[in-house]
């Protein structure tokens, strides 16, 4: 049985490409264009869980801090 997990993607524009990363495995690649990238990051993430599953664990949330910076 297939099982299916979401994950966070990043994505941030360097120089004239994508870069996409998926900070809870550590997976990274780029496109020319955000749905490349997107992809691109969708499929290494699924090949890198196909070596390496990550073990169960409890959800994570994410939020956003301000910080003063001078």
């Amino acid at each position: 049985m297939t099982k299916t997990r979401s994950f966070t993607v990043i994505v941030y524009k360097e120089d004239d490409m994508y870069i996409a990363e998926c900070p809870e495995v550590g997976t990274v690649d780029q496109g020319e264009t955000i749905e490349k990238a997107v992809a691109g990051v969708k499929e290494a993430t699924r090949l890198y869980l196909e070596e390496f599953p990550l073990p169960k664990a409890n959800p994570r949330f994410i939020t956003s801090i301000e910080v003063s910076c001078a």
